[in-house]
């Protein structure tokens, strides 16, 4: 069995792992929430690490609060950084790998096509300036590290912005959603099953295409683009009777929505290079949102 720590168990990433974990045999995987383990503090990752000894560390844990990390930098950087530098070091201590969870939001939003691994990164806000600091331990510490960028996450699980959508359309009239803001949608389901299948790969002693990775569903949308393709499926599933059926979707500007932290305008990325070295992508965006709203349809709805 290959022994697999996870922190970050109530996340949405860690919990879709976990759902999906059933179908792939031969893997042992250990998850950790606040209370086993507040990653926060400094020393309590090489507490667990030492005492579960695992064979992959993988990293599903995050400060995301994108505006209040503005005003709580401190705490951002002690998740987003002094945290995956202490993971990074326990792995290179135990010669394991590490695979690490980051953000298109390393990019400033400056680009006009799609981001790949080696174009330069300029965080616009403390949130994606932290989540960079991480990846730089990450290289300076271990190479046996994956680094998955990816973006725009969703699931059946927590919140998200298409739990946000079916709610805010099935009670509203109309709804504003921003316009001007481009990225690529991507299921954390998608991105669990990713992960596990090339978890065997990475435990091998001879595996030798560590780095960082774009992992994304590779279909490019605005916000608005994506609440209307959130509208159109969950008619498809619920019927034309779901109230959020005639709900309108208005398109406005980021300037309508003001926040504390920039957003990138543009933070499309490239996912090619995963598909090349691992010889498969994440399916296509339209199957990935069926299959999630089928998951909230038939009940197995998760808060």
């Amino acid at each position: 069995m290959i022994k697999v720590l996870v922190f970050g168990k109530n996340g949405q990433l860690a919990r879709s792992l976990a759902w999906q974990s059933s179908a792939f045999a031969g893997l042992s995987i250990q998850f950790l929430d606040r209370g086993d383990c507040d990653v926060a503090q400094s020393g309590n990752i090489t507490k667990v690490v030492d005492l579960y000894r695992p064979d992959i560390i993988v990293n599903a844990t995050a400060y995301t609060a994108v505006d209040l990390a503005e005003n709580e930098p401190e705490l951002a950087r002690r998740v987003n950084c002094d945290a995956v530098r202490e993971m990074a070091e326990n792995a290179a201590r135990h010669s394991v790998p590490f695979i690490h969870i980051s953000t298109d939001y390393v990019f400033d939003g400056e680009g006009k096509k799609p981001y790949r691994e080696t174009d330069p990164v300029a965080p616009l806000g403390v949130y994606g300036a932290t989540k960079l600091a991480g990846e730089e331990a990450i290289r300076a510490i271990t190479n046996r590290h994956l680094i998955l960028r990816t973006s725009w996450v969703y699931s059946p699980f927590g919140k998200n912005f298409v739990k946000t959508m079916l709610r805010l359309l099935g009670d509203k009239t109309h709804i504003s959603v921003v316009d001007d803001q481009q990225g690529c949608p991507t299921s954390a389901l998608d991105l669990a099953t990713a992960i596990l299948r090339i978890v065997p790969d990475i435990a091998r002693r001879g595996f030798d295409q560590f780095g960082t990775y774009h992992l994304v569903s590779g279909d490019e949308m605005t916000w608005c683009t994506f609440s209307r393709e959130i509208q159109a499926k969950a008619i498809e599933i619920f019927g034309p009777q779901w109230p959020g059926a005639t709900c309108e979707i208005q398109a406005v500007t980021s300037a309508k929505f003001p926040t504390a932290a920039r957003r990138p305008s543009y933070s499309v990325m490239a996912p090619e290079k995963f598909r090349a070295n691992f010889g498969f992508g994440l399916p296509e965006f339209d199957q990935s949102l069926m299959a999630v709203l089928q998951n909230l349809a038939e009940g197995d709805a998760h808060a």
